[in-house]
């Protein structure tokens, strides 16, 4: 589902202050003209709007695209390590995108 939440990914060395501009129950596309590499493993803070905390994943990144490569640069990460109650948490997530969208309600912040 498209969206527009800020995310902060991190790895041991690295912090990056970016946007998921797409989100599943198994994973998320970061936009940024600085992605990581491929197989890079990182934890992500979001929160959606009106959530009352945010919610904190890992995750490893799949594929990149580059600004050379395409206009829409970044990449997609896929979680890892997720209890029952974080895909639970993503699933909802999912889903009320879907109701909101289809209920003609914005989505976006």
């Amino acid at each position: 589902m498209e969206v527009t939440w800020t995310v902060d990914c991190e790895t041991e060395d690295t912090f990056l202050y970016a946007a998921i501009s797409n989100i599943s129950a198994l994973g998320i596309f970061v936009r940024t003209l600085t992605p990581l590499a491929v197989g890079a493993r990182l934890r992500l803070r979001f929160a959606p709007d009106g959530a009352a905390a945010p919610t904190t994943l890992t995750g490893v990144v799949q594929w990149i695209n580059t600004a050379r490569l395409g206009p829409n640069p970044g990449m997609g990460i896929q979680f890892v390590d997720l209890t029952a109650e974080d895909r639970e948490r993503l699933v909802e997530m999912v889903r009320t995108i879907a109701y909101v969208r289809s209920s003609g309600e914005p989505t976006v912040n």
